[in-house]
């Protein structure tokens, strides 16, 4: 099922055990920020990324290794250089993502950041070391951008499709056909959002961050909010704004996100989380959040 009818996916859904498959990763990779600068075609439509100004690449370079370092307790994380000719590639979940035994590529929306699903040492790595088939999307004209504009339930084989300039409905049919989902909820995002994952993040199939004023329609992010009941958990704007719906776990008890995104949090938030078993992983990122996105935007998961 590929829907736009709420009501009839909330009825999908609730029938959806979760025997899909892993609901976290078993491993997971980054993109380092080498070059790391303010992408002008990215700010058009990136209400998040900063000025110029804010960027300083050296931070962000050793903030990010201290990412990998923390994620690397928690599962094997391969970090690969980033490119000086893409000055944002540090978000590869757009770009890359996995399903058992399958590498997706993504099509992007902006040209800039195109050539980063032409690394011929990603692909490599899933195609000749682990032995994935790759299944490519960069080259037709509907954008798609995998995990940012698609939010996904790993568990149950539900996907919740954020709709924007960076993801229309073709390119939402051909994510929801590369996953092999169950069921798609496409939903339009409310004007001067970009991707789903800043607005929405379901942690280990139990559990959702879901930021209402991120959705143009109140009835698909209810039915959402229905669905992980009673671990819904609601974001307030200053939350949202904070990065906290930009999040992942990475194993079933570890909500990780940026210690930007921690900081926001209302302690009724905390509780929650708390409440719904999870424990809080902060990492400073506020050197890399000036390109537009946050922890969850930097990791591109290996299952």
């Amino acid at each position: 099922m590929i829907t736009r009818d709420p009501a009839a996916f909330l009825a999908f859904g609730r029938g959806c055990a979760p025997d899909f498959g892993p609901a976290t990763a078993k491993a997971a990779f980054l993109v380092a920020p080498d070059g790391f600068a303010r992408a002008e075609q990215s700010a058009a439509d990136n209400r998040y990324m900063a000025e110029a100004a804010a960027f300083d690449a050296a931070r962000a370079c050793a903030q990010h290794r201290d990412l990998q370092r923390a994620m690397a307790a928690a599962l094997p994380t391969v970090c690969f250089p980033g490119e000086p000719q893409s000055p944002d590639a540090l978000f590869p979940n757009n770009v890359f993502a996995t399903v058992p035994g399958r590498l997706i590529v993504g099509r992007m929306r902006h040209p800039v950041r195109r050539r980063e699903a032409e690394r011929p040492d990603i692909r490599a790595f899933f195609a000749k070391t682990l032995g994935y088939a790759v299944h490519d999307l960069s080259g037709q004209p509907h954008p798609c951008e995998l995990t940012g504009a698609l939010v996904i339930d790993r568990a149950r084989g539900l996907g919740f499709c954020g709709l924007s300039e960076r993801c229309d409905p073709d390119g939402a049919a051909l994510m929801h056909e590369a996953f092999g989902l169950r069921a798609t909820l496409m939903f339009e995002l409310a004007p001067g959002e970009y991707h789903a994952n800043v607005v929405l993040a379901v942690l280990a199939g139990r559990a959702v961050l879901l930021c209402p004023d991120g959705f143009a329609d109140p009835d698909a992010a209810d039915a959402i909010a229905r669905l992980y009941a009673p671990h819904t958990i609601r974001l307030s704007p200053a939350e949202r704004a904070g990065f906290a719906g930009n999040a992942i776990s990475l194993n079933p008890e570890t909500v990780w996100m940026s210690a930007t995104a921690a900081a926001a949090l209302a302690p009724a938030t905390r509780e929650k989380l708390a409440r719904a078993g999870f424990r809080l992983q902060a990492i400073a990122l506020d050197a890399l959040e000036p390109a537009g996105g946050s922890l969850r935007c930097c990791v591109a998961e290996i299952y």
